[in-house]
Order: C-alpha cells, then structure tokens, then sequence
C-alpha cells in the first residue's frame, strides 16, 4: 500500500474523500473495503500494459458489472460506483486502472 492510502486510511476519511484521495494518486493498492458495495476482489496492477480489449475482457472475467476505458486526461465524475473499473488508454494499451 502506498503512503497515500496510508494516510488516507489513518485520517478516517469519508467514503467519498478517502475515494478522491486515492482517486488522485492513482493507487492501485486502494484497500475495497474501504469503500461502500461489493466490488470483485482484482488485482488493479494486472491491468496496466494489456490491449484495451484484452483488459476489458479480463475485467468482465472477474465480475466487474461496467468496464469504462478513458483518454488520458478525460473529465469524470467522481461518483463511487459499485462494480465499475476504469481504465485510462493510451495507444490502445491500459495505463492506469482503478474501480468505483
């Protein structure tokens, strides 16, 4: 887990600021009890690296219910969503991943 999360889990943040914190950073160790629903346990540092299609596949395997893949830099709401994975492609290629 990195410093962020660290942080974020020590202050006892509200759900949807402990969310856009580890939005923010980028974590792809953010702990998914710490956030309302229940998500598929999945390892986000899986995804980087894979083709767009071979990613959203894979995501659909593990029993995430939305897939959504993003340029870089896309405008999103930060709403929590239970059973969404995010991805940000760049070159047809996952750069990041994160749920909610």
């Amino acid at each position: 887990m990195c410093a962020n999360c660290v942080h974020v889990e020590t202050n006892a943040l509200s759900h949807s600021r402990a969310y856009r914190a580890v939005a923010a950073y980028g974590c792809r160790m953010a702990p998914q009890a710490d956030f309302p629903g229940d998500n598929p346990h999945d390892d986000m540092a899986a995804y980087p690296g894979l083709e767009r299609e071979t990613a959203e596949r894979r995501a659909r395997e593990h029993g995430w219910t939305t897939v959504r893949s993003l340029p870089p830099g896309a405008v999103v709401t930060m709403e929590y969503v239970v059973g969404r994975l995010n991805f940000t492609i760049k070159d047809d290629r996952v750069q990041r991943a994160w749920f909610g």
